[in-house]
C-alpha cells in the first residue's frame, strides 16, 4: 500500500462530528516505516488535533524524527494543505525539499515541498 493509500485508509478512522471534513495523513520516515495519523475533533474546537501532528507524534513515539515523505488528504474540491501550524511542524521534522503530496478523496494530487508550503520557516537556526 502506498503512502496515499495509508492515508486514505486512517481518514476513515478520523473523529470529525462538528466539521463532518475527515483529514487523513500518511509519513515515511527516514527509515522507511511509515506513520499514519487523523483529524480528532472536540467540542471545544481549539482542542483538537490534525492528522499531520498525529502522524508526527506516532513518529516520535515510535523514536523517529525525520520526515521523508508525506502524504495529506481530504474530502475536498481541490487537494487541501495542511494549516499553517501542522506546516511549521513538518518543518521540524523535514529537510526543505521533503516532497508533500496533497490529494483529494476523488482523485485529484498534487505534490509540493515542504519550502513551498512554508517560505522562510522558523527553525532551529534562528535560536542561535
Amino acid at each position: 500500500m502506498d503512502l496515499l493509500d495509508q492515508a486514505r485508509a486512517v481518514r476513515e478512522n478520523a473523529h470529525a462530528p462538528y466539521s463532518n471534513f475527515k483529514v487523513g495523513a500518511a509519513l515515511r520516515s527516514a527509515s522507511g516505516a511509515v506513520f499514519t495519523g487523523c483529524n480528532v475533533e472536540n467540542v471545544a474546537y481549539p482542542e483538537g488535533t490534525c492528522a499531520e501532528a498525529g502522524a508526527i507524534a506516532a513518529m516520535c513515539a515510535a523514536g523517529e524524527y525525520e520526515i521523508a515523505e508525506i502524504a495529506v488528504i481530504a474530502d475536498s474540491p481541490t487537494p487541501v494543505p495542511p494549516c499553517g501550524g501542522c506546516r511549521q511542524k513538518i518543518a521540524e521534522f523535514a529537510d526543505a525539499a521533503v516532497p508533500v503530496t496533497l490529494a483529494t478523496t476523488g482523485g485529484e494530487a498534487q505534490v509540493t515541498s515542504v519550502s513551498a508550503l512554508l517560505p522562510g520557516a522558523f527553525d532551529a537556526s534562528h535560536m542561535s
